[in-house]
């Protein structure tokens, strides 16, 4: 490896756009006093409130994307409000790479033309190039022909990259089947700001108690809470389902079913529930970072059935705040937080049966305070403090910063 230089490393990040999940982790790397980071922004997409086309509203996150780390918008060529492989079209970031004398590159996604011509240029500029994306064997299935032209497009990318930084223990696998070998793989785990939530959610009392009027729910009875687009890819018909079968038959106080999000099945989830006659079922509709603490102050278990994801970064967040989980056996982050029967309960994808005997188990017994408590011990570790770390090997850095 190249001896790094006496000053602070300089970190070039490039990613779409400003990403809240993201902006508590840039503000600490830019904190190392061994790292120089500067974010490349392709996009200023969600910096302001945008109309989401899955959510069907007004998406505002009311929180601090930029601040705390020095960042460029890249100039472009035509409009960014759509993200996709060759939209938005930028241009400028040689240039900055080569002025900047940056030591290494991170990208953020290798599924857009900017973002592989980037790895190129730092690639020929001498640059430690590192690379992050989400994907898992999990993914769509692919043909024989496709996971061999997979193989070959990856053996590509090695070339372009000394490191690949996985998110989780499933998109770790994903690199190595596709012929990434370990030693170029660094875990850089898909966290949240874990203290934020806590902090909201004690703030907001443990049965959020002005919350619960808002919805109007009775003070004390158990809250299953989905916090997700409401997309087919979600499932959330299938939560639906699932607590039809229920409503009725738990021993305790009738639970209410909170679905946080918007889409475009609002109106038939809706629909169904008045049909079924389920009068304990609430549509909340998106709600930004402050707000959502409270939700899961309030909440007995949380549930998350998607047909595919690829992490699912609100099971973070509910296990943050002592929540006990379900999720289906398609959410990635089950490999790493959720041990089935420990912090957690794992269902097959659509089984509203399955589904609604965890949903049983967890509401029925004591079972979930010991899921929820170990969860929380878990989530504790899994924090940005844990990617910094990663990062830092991945960078050829020791893993904690020098003495001041």
């Amino acid at each position: 490896m190249t001896a790094l230089p006496a000053r602070p490393l300089r970190l070039a990040y490039l990613v779409s756009h400003p990403i809240h999940y993201q902006a508590p982790m840039l503000r600490m790397i830019a904190a190392q006093p061994d790292i120089d980071l500067t974010v490349f922004f392709e996009s200023d997409y969600l910096l302001r409130p945008a109309v989401d086309d899955d959510y069907g509203v007004t998406v505002d996150w009311k929180t601090d994307l930029i601040g705390g780390f020095t960042s460029v918008f890249l100039p472009r060529i035509g409009s960014d409000n759509r993200l996709s492989f060759f939209r938005p079209w930028t241009y400028g970031l040689c240039k900055r790479l080569v002025t900047g004398r940056f030591d290494a590159l991170w990208v953020h996604g290798y599924a857009r033309f900017d973002n592989i011509l980037a790895m190129m240029v730092g690639r020929a500029l001498g640059l430690r190039v590192l690379v992050r994306d989400e994907v898992t064997p999990d993914s769509k299935a692919r043909g024989p022909i496709r996971r061999a032209l997979k193989r070959v497009f990856f053996q590509l990318l090695q070339g372009l990259c000394d490191g690949f930084t996985a998110i989780g223990t499933l998109n770790g696998a994903y690199y190595r089947q596709n012929g990434i070998p370990s030693q170029k793989i660094f875990p850089v785990p898909y966290t949240v700001d874990n203290a934020f939530f806590q902090t909201h959610a004690a703030a907001a009392g443990r049965h959020s108690p002005d919350l619960r009027r808002e919805l109007g729910l009775d003070r004390d009875a158990p809250v299953i809470l989905s916090v997700a687009r409401l997309l087919e890819l979600k499932r959330p018909d299938t939560l639906l389902e699932a607590y039809a079968k229920i409503a009725g038959g738990v021993e305790a106080e009738q639970p209410y079913l909170v679905f946080v999000g918007d889409g475009p099945m609002r109106t038939a989830l809706a629909a169904e529930a008045v049909r079924l006659g389920l009068n304990r079922v609430r549509f909340a509709g998106f709600e930004d970072q402050t707000r959502l603490a409270a939700y899961y102050a309030m909440a007995d278990v949380f549930v998350l059935p998607s047909e595919w994801e690829p992490w699912g970064l609100v099971v973070n967040e509910a296990m943050s705040c002592g929540v006990p989980v379900i999720v289906s056996d398609r959410v990635g982050c089950r490999a790493d937080l959720v041990r089935d029967g420990e912090t957690g309960l794992v269902v097959p994808t659509g089984d509203a049966g399955a589904l609604a005997a965890a949903l049983r188990r967890l509401l029925d017994g004591c079972t979930a305070a010991a899921m929820g408590s170990a969860g929380r011990t878990l989530i504790d570790g899994w924090d940005y403090a844990a990617s910094l770390r990663g990062l830092r090997v991945a960078l050829g850095l020791a893993e904690s910063p020098p003495a001041p």
